[in-house]
């Protein structure tokens, strides 16, 4: 799957916070997160894209100090608010 470098800001949800990342780089199967810490980012999470206006169900799929890498959850496909 070809990943498209976008440089985008959004916000990754999840029980108990929110924390503001950067999209590095998003293809149709997951995306690259440059977020400031990535020790306290659970497993499953929401994406939060386009100011708050489409959602992504994801999980985790590898983890660097300050980048995530998800996949998206195929079977909830993106909410537009």
């Amino acid at each position: 799957m070809p990943r498209h470098s976008v440089k985008r800001n959004a916000t990754i949800a999840f029980d108990g916070g929110e924390v503001s990342c950067t999209i590095r780089n998003i293809s149709a199967i997951g995306a690259a997160l440059d977020i400031s810490s990535a020790a306290s980012v659970p497993h499953e999470i929401t994406l939060l894209m386009v100011n708050g206006h489409l959602s992504q169900h994801c999980y985790v799929v590898w983890r660097k100090p300050t980048c995530l890498g998800v996949t998206f959850d195929r079977l909830n496909e993106p909410n537009v608010a």
